[in-house]
């Protein structure tokens, strides 16, 4: 199994941890991880200029497609913001010819073969559950998780066609196979307040304590995502939280501790 790795701007930059731990946990698995000169997803573009995003995220696709891989990505925003683009340019035929000219000038091009997954499906239906549960050596039993699944990654649910967006179940199946014991939160699937941060920072922050108190109030000891704005939104406000509260984690950490991996290739140390 190979792919080509796109981080994104935020795991480098920001999140280097989620980087490692990707890397680490996929390749213990068998996955090959090549890395390709991506540029940003285009997400920041969205809101100022809709052919600026697809041509960005487009040039993406045309890398992985010119090396013909498909595209994995630990990030649930640029997941969805990839997706968005392919259902874009399938059907825009104007947008498409516009995108189509301008890869051009670099000898790119987009044909709508390359696949984008992002890590959820990955590890629970590529390389599957039993492949999983066979790995584990360390199980984190005792240890109540609470799953943030991430705005992306479920929705809009026809264009990334992840998971039920009403009623997920993939990450709670994957947290139950590396030991540790999902628990039931009634915000799970509410945003984390990361949108909002730079429009209102009192609303997004209150968002974020919300969610984190709501995984406390309901046994959590640790709050797992799979998004890097999640993660690192609720990492800002855990450390200004009196105890007792939860941890945030990063899925890959969550699963390269029961795989027996060093702490220090997940980022732990």
């Amino acid at each position: 199994m190979k792919y080509a790795l796109f981080l994104g701007c935020k795991i480098p930059s920001r999140l280097p941890a989620y980087a490692a731990s990707t890397r680490a946990v996929l390749q213990h698995l068998g996955v090959t991880l090549v890395d390709l000169a991506f540029n940003c997803c285009g997400y920041p573009a969205r809101d100022l200029s809709r052919d600026a995003f697809v041509l960005s995220a487009a040039r993406n696709l045309a890398l992985a497609e010119r090396a013909g891989l498909d595209l994995l990505t630990p990030c649930a925003c640029c997941f969805g913001t990839l997706r968005q683009a392919i259902r874009f340019l399938e059907k825009d035929t104007a947008l498409r010819s516009r995108v189509t000219q301008a890869l051009a000038a670099e000898d790119l091009g987009w044909s709508g073969t390359v696949q984008v997954e992002h890590i959820l499906p990955v590890l629970a239906e590529r390389i599957g559950m039993d492949a999983l549960a066979a790995a584990v050596r360390v199980p984190n039993t005792g240890l109540q998780v609470a799953a943030q699944y991430g705005c992306h990654t479920l929705r809009p649910s026809d264009v990334v066609g992840c998971d039920n967006p009403m009623a997920p179940t993939r990450f709670e199946t994957l947290i139950r196979l590396s030991g540790a014991t999902p628990v039931d939160w009634p915000r799970r699937l509410d945003c984390c307040g990361d949108p909002l941060h730079e429009a209102n920072s009192p609303l997004s922050e209150q968002m974020t304590r919300t969610k984190m108190a709501d995984a406390l109030a309901n046994g959590a000891q640790v709050l797992c995502s799979a998004c890097p704005h999640c993660h690192l939104r609720f990492d800002a406000l855990a450390v200004d939280l009196p105890a007792p509260s939860v941890r945030p984690l990063l899925l890959t950490q969550l699963l390269g501790t029961a795989l027996g991996l060093p702490k220090t290739s997940l980022g732990l140390d």
